[in-house]
């Protein structure tokens, strides 16, 4: 027992010493573990102040960007919808930019699969001729452009040897316009004289006109009735140019019941080669009258595509204005002579007195001459405007009592100069 009790007393100050002693009586494994300890708690201390410097960075930049967007005159809802826009923007670009990339990388494989896969001995030459027939048929279908339609309608009277003609409406005529549509209005008139023609009035931006309007032929018997034409020429108006023909619809009267009254739609085929006025040309002048000062006032500005009187394919061509009261000329004026064109530059004006009480009776003649030095001048075609008027001539001579004071300009195509009146 002694020898027990003085090991334990021994051994007693040993035990004290090692746990005060902390590295030299450790053992070896325990001093790692803690080592290992201590560095992943230093790393993560040094993370976490990293990531609380960047947060911090992160909201002064913030703050800096939000006081910039508040010195802005915008306010800041309107600067981030800016941005976002932007934004968007550019991914649309980049994703227009990706797909035309991917677009032509499909093209190129398309074609590089195509070379050499066509054998054209395995091909049947049979169904190559049909195919080729088929086409044609196709392209020629599509070559044909629809020109619209047109409602009329015919009435012969035998004892009082007229013909009633009645132009009722057109459907799906072509845009002539630069906007789509078109100002349609319908010529009627027989061949082959081609004398004695009517027009319906002008309808505005529409393809589907609807004119009512009736015209009579008088002094037509039976027997000279069975060798004309009758002829409806579709135009769309223009101020400002040739008014341009989209079709015509051509009935010759030997082919139809005259003893009946007939109401048609035909389908609105091409123009004629020969257009009606080509031959004859174009002039574009402007009329202004002053109430109050009782002064009409006509400016001869140009004309084109003259007919040729000269020998040498050209002409000489002057305008001639004559003013018209009761079928006798009052007063006459005319332009310079220009040498040698179809295509004269003039713009020269001219003014007649005309009291208010006389403009709705007076007509003024425009009339292009052809000047000859050694015989007499040979007219050209004219143009009769006035309250007794018809077509373009009355709507031109109608603007201007619509608008005084104000100049109202407009081409006109040329007539026969014998066609009834005198020039």
């Amino acid at each position: 027992m002694p020898a027990l009790l003085r090991r334990i007393l021994l051994a007693a100050p040993t035990q004290s010493g090692g746990e005060d002693e902390d590295e030299p009586n450790a053992p070896p494994g325990h001093q790692i573990r803690d080592d290992k300890v201590a560095q992943v708690t230093g790393s993560t201390v040094e993370t976490t102040e990293a990531t609380k410097d960047a947060g911090d960075k992160l909201k002064e930049a913030g703050e800096k960007v939000m006081d910039q967007l508040k010195k802005l005159p915008i306010p800041v809802w309107a600067s981030i919808t800016i941005a976002i826009v932007a934004i968007l923007l550019l991914l649309c670009i980049v994703y227009c930019c990706f797909k035309r990339i991917c677009a032509k990388k499909k093209k190129k494989d398309q074609k590089k699969g195509l070379k050499g896969a066509v054998d054209l001995k395995a091909l049947d030459t049979e169904e190559l001729a049909e195919n080729m027939e088929d086409n044609e048929d196709a392209e020629s279908k599509k070559s044909e452009v629809n020109l619209g339609k047109l409602q009329f309608t015919i009435d012969y009277d035998f004892q009082k040897q007229e013909l009633t003609i009645g132009v009722v409406q057109a459907t799906e005529l072509p845009g002539m316009d630069m906007s789509g549509t078109s100002d349609p209005y319908v010529k009627v008139y027989l061949m082959p004289e081609k004398k004695k023609k009517f027009e319906t009035k002008v309808h505005r931006k529409t393809l589907n006109p609807v004119f009512n309007e009736s015209f009579v032929f008088k002094g037509l018997p039976y027997s000279d009735i069975t060798s004309k034409t009758l002829t409806f020429s579709i135009y769309d108006f223009d101020r400002f140019s040739r008014h341009d023909q989209i079709g015509e619809v051509s009935i010759p009267l030997n082919s139809i019941d005259l003893g009946r009254t007939i109401d048609e739609w035909r389908d609105v085929t091409p123009p004629a080669g020969d257009k009606e006025g080509e031959k004859l040309g174009d002039v574009c002048f402007s009329l202004r009258y002053v109430p109050t000062a009782g002064k009409l006032t006509i400016v001869i500005l140009e004309a084109k595509n003259l007919k040729k009187m000269d020998v040498g394919g050209l002409s000489d061509p002057y305008v001639k204005l004559s003013l018209m009261l009761n079928g006798k000329r009052i007063k006459k004026k005319k332009t310079s002579i220009k040498k040698c064109t179809l295509n004269p530059y003039y713009n020269e004006s001219f003014t007649f007195e005309v009291p208010f009480e006389q403009i709705q009776k007076v007509q003024l003649v425009v009339c292009v001459v052809d000047y000859d030095r050694i015989g007499t001048s040979e007219p050209i075609g004219k143009a009769v405007l006035g309250c007794n008027a018809t077509g373009t001539e009355l709507r031109h001579w109608s603007d201007m009592l619509a608008s005084p004071r104000r100049p109202i300009a407009q081409w006109h195509v040329l007539k026969d100069p014998e066609d009834g009146k005198p020039s």
